[in-house]
């Protein structure tokens, strides 16, 4: 014995309006809307990383090529060291003097002195920073001191001593070879960049929005 699927006082009716299983409206639901968000997020994220390792490259290569400032300004304004030659040997003409130490100071002013340019730059062409983008600007400086560092000891006055006594000849005073003796001097560019940074970062760099906090309701 079997009984209706309908009520015998209703009529079947089978349009999508009466039945109780409805199908789930066209269009897209909130999964499909939260997976699309998510992939913009996504993409955003991944655009805003290309962009700053881009940034960051281009710092690395202009602070690095920036050493060449560095040496030719050491070669030029960094005191000589003078020597003088015998037949026993070569001496230092004068035995008081401080032009070793003053090379190694010149050398860290100078170094100084452009790291705290580069950094202004770099904080004008980035204000928002980064750190990727100290990263490069660290690491830049350290690279730029040691190609500083190469550039005045090669265009320098030779680093072979006695062949160059001899050439000078007996009792001709020559200067002796441009050398770092401090080679903690090497991490000033970076030391001072990265503090000159920091400081232009903390007094003008972009703000956070304030959360945007909501009114209590009212009694």
């Amino acid at each position: 014995m079997t009984a209706p699927l309908t009520p015998p006082h209703q009529p079947h009716d089978s349009s999508p309006e009466s039945s109780p299983w409805q199908a789930p409206p066209a269009g897209p639901g909130p999964s499909s809307m939260y997976a699309h968000e998510s992939a913009k997020d996504q993409a955003a994220a991944a655009a805003e990383l290309r962009k700053d390792l881009r940034d960051s490259a281009l710092v690395l290569v202009a602070v690095t090529l920036a050493g060449v400032a560095l040496g030719l300004l050491w070669l030029w304004l960094a005191p000589r060291v003078p020597l003088i030659s015998n037949r026993e040997g070569v001496f230092l003409k004068d035995t008081e003097g401080e032009a070793a130490i003053g090379a190694d100071g010149t050398f860290v002013l100078l170094a100084v002195g452009l790291g705290a340019l580069s950094a202004v730059a770099v904080f004008l062409f980035r204000r928002r920073g980064g750190m990727a983008l100290v990263l490069a600007l660290a690491v830049g400086g350290l690279l730029a001191s040691l190609l500083g560092w190469g550039i005045g000891v090669w265009f320098g006055p030779p680093r072979d001593v006695v062949a160059h006594a001899r050439e000078v000849g007996e009792g001709v005073t020559f200067d002796a070879y441009l050398e770092l003796g401090a080679k903690g001097a090497l991490l000033a560019w970076s030391v001072a960049a990265m503090v000159v940074h920091l400081g232009l970062t903390a007094l003008f760099g972009p703000r956070d929005p304030e959360p945007d906090w909501a009114a209590p309701p009212t009694q």
